[in-house]
């Protein structure tokens, strides 16, 4: 039931003049001795997520980089789906519980996925809950397991962690978006933090010009003489689109002729998808300055770049976020961001870079209006924004922070303290290349390098949790 999937030729050249220059470097070294490793992502879809994006252009790159790697999606069919959604759901902390059924659907399943891993690879990066299961099914064989979570499981329903821990004590490392997010107990020895992050050279981050991007849009109905702000998520209520339509609604009292766009991917492994696709047209029915589009109605990544490059304020206004991946693609942009504070949200616009971050409805829309009314500020705050996304939430550190991974994995090295060696945030793992621009910190007489004064002031507070790193 595995089924690879096709990516295009990627070159890390390419990145040149638009990633750091010392990043590319250090991760060519890297790369340099990973070269002829056989490298395997596995997850739930193709498309509809960020986690397929992210592998859209990770897996050109490692074969640029001569590791030879594939990506594969499991199986399923929708019965399985909705189990691993409430799977999903629950490790996200929601009140609910799976039944002896459902369980069978899942582990039967993972082991039929199972038995088509045939191949022969190093390391084998397994993605989220969906394909959790199938390590213990399959063994780990000569390979090197890891399991990157991307959503936020630092608070999951009881049960259903419990459930998901049976399938995870073999795996050689796990990878968090941020330390905040691993859950009790975690039975994995080898924990590494690392946020991800986007490609800019992807077709919805490249550069468009304005008149293209305005044509785009225009083409399917948005008209750029009024003011626009946009949510680009999936249709998922911890995304809170019914949330972004009330704030709206608030500042359209102000700002009569104010349009909202609410663009949306449906996912193969987002079943709820649906429902709340439905719930938001009838919400939005009645107003025709309300436009709501998904991928299969013609709404693409080209069209999402448009949207995110020309709307007058970015809208993330997530309730739990994994990291929130549209807000450095709006960022780097140059489009200001209004967000929940929510997951890794927070760490993107760091400092009071980017945007504005907000708890409700009504500071929701009074973070928009503000805006709205500020031109300066909007330019100001996108300006900064994009700069901190170019020196820390661009593709080629996401790679190097997982080639480094992979190269301890593969010489059977321990876990080193977060900050030796390579200069790394102990705080949200990233790589920090050039050390004119970073924040520093010092600790029982060793200084640490930081992202921004937020992750200083976090290692400050509880400096012990941050350097137990286990190995």
């Amino acid at each position: 039931m595995l089924q690879a999937v096709d990516v295009g030729e990627r070159s890390l050249s390419s990145y040149e003049g638009v990633a750091p220059s010392a990043i590319l470097e250090e991760l060519r070294q890297t790369a340099a001795g990973l070269r002829g490793a056989r490298v395997l992502h596995v997850n739930a879809t193709p498309y509809g997520g960020g986690v397929s994006e992210l592998l859209r252009s990770t897996v050109p790159l490692l074969n640029d980089l001569g590791i030879l790697s594939d990506w594969k999606i499991i199986g399923g069919d929708s019965a399985f789906f909705d189990v691993t959604k409430k799977i999903h759901n629950g490790l996200q902390g929601a009140d609910l519980e799976l039944t002896t059924a459902e369980k069978s659907r899942y582990e039967a399943t993972a082991q039929t996925n199972s038995l088509d891993l045939t191949e022969e690879y190093d390391i084998v990066f397994i993605h989220d809950p969906q394909p959790a299961a199938i390590l213990p099914f399959h063994g780990t064989g000569n390979a090197r397991w890891v399991w990157r979570c991307h959503i936020d499981t630092g608070q999951p329903n009881p049960q259903i962690w419990q459930y998901c821990r049976s399938f995870l004590g073999d795996y050689d490392a796990a990878i968090f978006t941020m330390a905040e997010f691993v859950p009790p107990d975690f039975p994995v020895r080898r924990l590494e933090i690392m946020p991800p992050a986007i490609d800019p050279l992807s077709p919805k981050n490249m550069p468009i010009a304005d008149s293209m991007a305005r044509q785009i849009l225009d083409w399917i109905g948005v008209r750029l003489n009024r003011p626009l702000i946009t949510q680009v998520s999936r249709f998922d209520s911890w995304k809170d689109p019914m949330g972004v339509i009330a704030a709206y609604k608030l500042v359209r009292e102000q700002v009569p002729n104010l349009q909202l766009a609410l663009v949306g991917s449906m996912a193969l492994d987002d079943p709820e998808g649906w429902s709340i696709y439905r719930e938001v047209e009838r919400a939005s029915a009645s107003d025709p300055l309300i436009h709501v589009f998904t991928n299969l109605t013609g709404v693409g990544n080209i069209e999402v770049n448009a949207f995110q490059r020309l709307s007058d304020v970015a809208v993330q206004k997530s309730i739990r976020e994994g990291f929130g991946l549209v807000v450095s693609e709006s960022l780097w942009k140059g489009t200001p961001v209004v967000a929940g504070r929510a997951g890794g949200i927070p760490l993107q616009m760091s400092d009071g870079v980017g945007g504005v971050l907000v708890d409700d409805i009504e500071g929701c829309a009074t973070a928009i209006l503000g805006l709205l009314r500020d031109p300066e500020r909007r330019r100001e705050l996108g300006e900064l924004g994009r700069q901190r996304v170019r020196e820390h939430f661009l593709l080629p550190r996401l790679l190097l922070n997982e080639l480094s991974l992979v190269r301890e994995l593969l010489q059977g090295r321990p876990a080193a303290p977060v900050g030796a060696g390579e200069h790394r945030d102990p705080v949200c793992g990233m790589a920090v290349a050039d050390l004119r621009t970073v924040v520093v910190g010092s600790h029982e007489g060793a200084d640490y390098f930081f992202c921004s004064e937020l992750c200083r002031s976090r290692f400050l507070m509880e400096p012990e949790r941050y350097l137990q790193r286990r190995s």
